[in-house]
């Protein structure tokens, strides 16, 4: 039996900080023809990106300081911060619960900013 603390996760999400969503979104289907999965005013909103999801948080949602992320969804976000701090990494803003979900971010050993967000 596998050990669930060490259950591949999925990148739920490509997180791009915008100054102004909707902006954003139009930038994005006009040049890319990404198509809009979910809008949440100028908060946040979800693009289709063949697979992947292009996250693009406004600055009420910007969590990373402005950085890109990847975000990884993970049934919980507690022991999967836990399991980044004994490989190595860093937590930048501890779990809290967002709008949508609970959420934190975090560097990987290697200085790279991460999301990892899970269910409320």
């Amino acid at each position: 039996m596998s050990d669930p603390a060490k259950t591949p996760v999925k990148i739920g999400n490509v997180l791009h900080p915008v100054a102004d969503v909707d902006a954003a979104v139009r930038f994005y289907a006009d040049t890319f023809g990404l198509a809009t999965k979910f809008v949440d005013g100028d908060r946040y909103a979800a693009l289709d990106a063949g697979g992947t999801t292009l996250a693009l948080a406004g600055p009420a949602e910007d969590v990373t300081g402005g950085v890109p992320a990847a975000s990884f969804k993970v049934p919980d976000v507690a022991a999967a911060i836990a399991a980044l701090v004994q490989g190595g990494g860093s937590v930048v803003r501890e779990p809290e619960q967002g709008p949508h979900e609970v959420r934190a971010v975090a560097r990987d050993p290697w200085g790279n900013t991460v999301v990892v967000y899970g269910p409320q």
